[in-house]
């Protein structure tokens, strides 16, 4: 089954329409608006014809029984597509949104200032930093690449003096 988590029944986010009638008679459409996982607003529609032999045959209720058999289809064609697409139809608004299923993108809300005031930063005591050191042992690490960067011999490439003017370092 596919997965709709919606407050209401899903027939009441369609948009009914009906386009100016032929000769052949009488069509209509349902769409059901959704937002896009990239926030952009997109619709599925569903058209039908109701054909003016059909609608004497049917009588005066025509336009209502084909809306009913219109909107029982759609919602079929609705439930396969998220179903083959693997994605879920969800919302409180009055668009719903549509994303790949467990991925449902939840709203933030703004943080008051006044309530998150005076409070400070999570930090462990004993985490390490970035090259390894201790929080608390910045003047050790600050020493060691100094002492690396002047050369003295604790590792730091020595510079050669016997290249030729008109040549590169890499040759």
């Amino acid at each position: 089954m596919a997965s709709i988590d919606l407050p209401r029944a899903l027939q009441d986010y369609f948009a009914f329409a009906e386009t100016t009638p032929t000769r052949n008679g009488r069509r209509f459409s349902i769409t059901l608006p959704y937002c896009r996982p990239d926030g952009r607003l997109d619709r599925l529609q569903w058209w039908y014809h109701l054909s003016a032999a059909k609608e004497m045959a049917l009588g005066d209720s025509a336009s209502e029984t084909m809306r009913t058999e219109a909107i029982e289809r759609f919602i079929t064609h609705i439930e396969r597509w998220l179903l083959n697409t693997r994605q879920d139809l969800y919302g409180n608004g009055s668009i719903p949104y549509v994303s790949a299923e467990g991925n449902r993108v939840v709203g933030s809300s703004q943080v008051d200032p006044a309530i998150s005031q005076g409070l400070e930063p999570n930090v462990e005591d004993d985490s390490p930093d970035v090259d390894g050191a201790a929080p608390g042992d910045e003047s050790e690490a600050t020493a060691a690449n100094e002492a690396a960067e002047s050369g003295d011999g604790s590792g730091a490439t020595p510079e050669s003096g016997h290249r030729s003017p008109n040549r590169s370092a890499f040759g």
